[in-house]
């Protein structure tokens, strides 16, 4: 079964890190989304991560619900469904979840993957992420701490965050951050080791300048060096086996040679959202470009089935988004790295 088990899933985190590449990790909110993840993967035989937001997990659960840990649920069960017909590992996350949906959207999650196993069915979701970083870097460590110690009883790997990245998503703007928060300090990255190491396994959203959004080449002022020194810093005390599993929020608009040196420095997984948002969006206003009369009933007109069919434009967005994951695959060095039938 290609959804990886917490076993499969380590060892995938393990394979990345030690082979100095990453895993696109692609945000879905619907089943056609969710589909474009799995053919881009499945196309680049890479490996990958799938994930819901909040907010994807409020919109797929409907406008009648509006329910996100439901919404998650509802796109996790489908992902394990689809998996069986891809020959491709892949692990499903959810993204940021701050300090106040922590008990309707992480808790209720987690609560699901135990009743699962309870059931002797396999983990719903591989691994969540805590974004406490509007915290004070002591409480947002012991609020992952006892996070930390949930998963851990349940076999899921947790992702936190020290230092803030700006922007907006999903309804969360730090756009009015100075600019000083958006790199995670080597002080920072030891105190999160000495936090949580020894709990358990968990992934680590350092920031070194990154920013959610689209932007011009050169508007992000990204220093991946941070994320060098950090490691430097708590390997130079704690050992290589200190060196974190990072991970690379905000990307959008990152050149190629800044991507790849994150890579050296750690990176095992990368966030893409806002990329292939606009990917799958562009072939939909295309075809509404060029059939006009045709989707839409002008002057008394009939318009034509075929082309207001939202199969007709919602395939085109499937593939353009698939394209899109696909160059990302590529950058991270994934594609042709799959672990599917070796583990």
């Amino acid at each position: 079964m290609p959804i990886a088990s917490p076993k499969q899933y380590a060892a995938m985190l393990d394979a990345a890190q030690q082979g100095d590449y990453a895993y696109p990790a692609v945000n879905v909110s619907s089943l056609v989304t969710l589909n474009a993840a799995f053919k881009a993967f499945a196309d680049k035989k890479s490996d990958g991560i799938i994930q819901v937001s909040t907010g994807g997990g409020q919109f797929a659960s409907g406008q009648n619900v509006k329910d996100m840990a439901f919404g998650a649920i509802v796109l996790a069960e489908a992902a394990h469904r689809l998996a069986e017909k891809h020959n491709v590992m892949v692990a499903l996350h959810t993204d940021h979840c701050q300090p106040g949906k922590v008990e309707s959207f992480l808790k209720p999650l987690i609560a699901e993957t135990a009743r699962r196993r309870k059931a002797g069915l396999p983990n719903l979701f591989q691994s969540h992420m805590l974004d406490a970083s509007e915290l004070p870097l002591a409480e947002n460590m012991a609020l992952s701490k006892d996070l930390l110690k949930l998963c851990v009883e349940n076999e899921i790997i947790l992702e936190v965050e020290a230092g803030v990245v700006g922007g907006e998503e999903d309804g969360v703007d730090h756009s009015d951050h100075p600019a000083e928060k958006l790199y995670t300090t080597p002080e920072d990255m030891v105190a999160v080791h000495e936090a949580l190491s020894g709990i358990g396994r968990f992934l680590f959203a350092a920031t070194f300048g990154n920013v959610h959004g689209s932007y011009k080449p050169g508007a992000v002022k990204l220093r991946p060096d941070i994320l060098k020194h950090g490691q430097d810093a708590v390997m130079a005390k704690y050992g290589k086996a200190a060196k974190f599993d990072l991970v690379f929020h905000g990307g959008s608009g990152t050149p190629l040679e800044e991507i790849r040196e994150t890579l050296g420095y750690g990176v095992v997984k990368m966030n893409i959202d806002t990329d292939t948002q606009y990917a799958f969006t562009r072939p939909v206003a295309d075809h509404m470009f060029k059939n006009y009369s045709g989707v839409l009933k002008i002057d008394g007109e009939i318009g034509d089935k075929k082309t207001y069919d939202p199969r007709a434009y919602l395939k085109a967005a499937e593939i353009g988004m698939a394209a899109r994951l696909g160059v990302a695959c590529d950058d991270l060095l994934s594609t042709g790295k799959t672990l599917f039938g070796k583990i």
